[in-house]
């Protein structure tokens, strides 16, 4: 007879956990070994003792050791290297390259208008059409950045966040003419709007319209976008705007805690979204204490989502989360010295279990980047999954004094900062009352302070500098790009139908009068007739005013 999972101690239900993942995805090889012929095994334990329940079996809470149980020796991480810039057209080329060179999922940059909600018609738009990534204003630039990819096929996430909604639409729009139904569509979007009010900026909606915009999202995808990530909680520019990573980890849980306390109020049960949720986070350069950050991470959020609120499904409880290494850390001087930088950081993401991975290329401090620097930059992914071999046991670093030192650390501290948010009221009135951005502004300060007094050092910059700069070759975006794109709009917003336009609009304004109704069939069915993103935002702008800061 077979015993039941709650019959069994933990090491037995870690192998059949294991037997259960290895049917479906067996592993890499037969058997792993060292470069000596040393065998590797799958896992490593404190020998004649019982394993602490604080690190657990992988695959099993709370998941100090990795979310499932075999991690890498089945499958390595995705490695999704982020892209866009100039046009559609020009992106999709860049896709289709990466993708060539191995790659194995899309990650889309969207241009400062659409990230804003501006079309690039709008006078705001000047100057900046096209320059930080793609720029998207209607369904038919979605289908030329997404010409010859099919969507069954490939995950795709997106970085985009006031306007998460629209572009989600406009994603399943795409796959829709494809072919291709909503249930067999994955990807994650960003979709975390408290920290664009913490760190990054590109708000557009106070926040309470936001949430709601957010809540509407997880709705509806539960019900008709079943496999697709309906939110990346991100720390990474928490960490980009200044925070130490115990900052970085403790507001990325605080929002990610908001968010599904508004998702419960809202009137879902924790369970129908929770194993939805996605978390992205930043590899910094003190190597040991990010990998301690990462196994944290997850221990904190598996109690928080078992205890705190009391989720029965154990999809629940695993924080799956995607890593891309630290932009700030990068220089401009010396660039070549960034692929080291990288190349560290992404081994502290994999060693610490990240599921995807976006490597940075060695000239973003001063350019897009090019397409030699951005396969570099696939390539030390690469290297790292099929030389180095450290996704060949899990967890190696598991038993290191200093990394559970660490880990225990890291949770302490992060908790500490959780506390005190609890005290504020939550991550919405500790975002209002600008109490995130004061401690990371306060963090931001004291690192500059001691760049320039060379108490931190950073190698090329105010140390072992050079009198003379070698000057790299940089991307360029075409100048003529912004007046082609809007060109191209132009012709779009005559040859449309403007009567199902200004239909589709006015029946996204009435519903969002009611605070309700969901908003997503209307969006989906304001883009299907080529409703620009910002005639879209600039009903709901309209509706729900702007945010003006703190």
């Amino acid at each position: 007879m077979e015993l039941d999972s709650k019959d069994l101690n933990a090491k037995e239900r870690w192998e059949k956990a294991v037997s259960k993942a290895t049917s479906r995805f067996p592993e890499r090889k037969e058997t792993f070994t060292t470069s000596s012929n040393i065998k590797v095994d799958r896992l490593y334990q404190p020998k004649g003792e019982e394993v602490n329940k604080e690190l657990g079996y992988p695959g099993e809470f709370p998941y100090t050791r990795g979310i499932q149980p075999t991690m890498y020796r089945s499958r390595f991480w995705t490695m999704r290297q982020y892209a866009g810039f100039g046009s559609a057209e020009e992106t999709n080329k860049r896709f289709r390259y990466l993708l060539e060179q191995g790659q194995t999922g899309l990650s889309v940059a969207f241009d400062l208008p659409t990230q804003i909600g501006y079309d690039s018609d709008d006078v705001m738009s000047e100057g900046e059409v096209g320059k930080v990534g793609v720029a998207i204003d209607t369904l038919e630039d979605m289908e030329k950045l997404l010409d010859g990819i099919p969507l069954d096929k490939v995950s795709t996430s997106m970085t985009i966040n006031a306007p998460a909604s629209i572009l989600l639409c406009m994603y399943l729009a795409v796959g829709e003419k494809q072919g291709v139904p909503f249930e067999k569509i994955t990807g994650t979007i960003q979709n975390d709007i408290l920290k664009e009010y913490i760190a990054r900026g590109t708000y557009i909606f106070p926040p309470k319209p936001s949430m709601r915009l957010i809540t509407n999202i997880f709705e509806f995808c539960n019900q008709y976008v079943p496999k697709f990530n309906t939110i990346s909680i991100s720390g990474y520019h928490i960490r980009e705007a200044g925070s130490n990573a115990v900052q970085e980890v403790a507001f990325t849980i605080a929002n990610g805690m908001a968010y599904v306390d508004a998702a419960i109020e809202s009137g879902l049960k924790v369970d129908d979204f929770a194993p939805r949720l996605a978390f992205f986070f930043n590899a910094h350069n003190n190597f040991f204490e990010e990998v301690a950050k990462f196994r944290a991470a997850r221990r904190i959020w598996a109690k928080i989502m078992k205890e705190h609120y009391q989720a029965k499904d154990p999809k629940s409880w695993k924080l799956r989360f995607h890593t891309q290494t630290g932009g700030s850390t990068l220089t401009a001087q010396q660039p070549d010295n960034n692929i080291v930088r990288v190349a560290m950081q992404a081994l502290s993401a994999v060693l610490g279990g990240t599921q995807s991975l976006h490597t940075n290329s060695r000239d973003e401090a001063l350019s897009l980047p090019t397409e030699d620097s951005a396969r570099i930059a696939l390539r030390t992914q690469q290297i790292i999954a099929y030389e180095s071999g450290v996704a060949d046991t899990i967890d190696p670093l598991a038993g290191s004094y200093y990394v559970e030192n660490l880990t225990d650390e890291i949770e302490k501290k992060v908790n500490n900062y959780l506390d005190r948010i609890k005290e504020i009221g939550g991550a919405v009135q500790a975002v209002e009352e600008g109490y995130m951005q004061r401690e990371i502004h306060h963090n931001a300060y004291e690192i500059q302070k001691n760049i320039e007094k060379e108490e931190e050092i950073i190698v090329g910059l105010n140390k072992f500098t050079l009198d003379e700069e070698v000057e790299p070759d940089l991307m360029k975006v075409d100048e003529a790009l912004e007046k082609g794109q809007i060109k191209s709009l132009t012709r779009i917003k005559e040859k449309r139908d403007n009567e199902k336009v200004a239909s589709a609009l006015a029946a996204l304004r009435e519903n969002a009068k009611n605070e309700r109704a969901n908003l997503l069939p209307f969006i989906l069915d304001a883009v299907r007739v080529y409703a620009s993103v910002g005639e879209i935002c600039n009903v709901l702008r309209e509706e729900f005013g702007e945010y003006q800061g703190v």
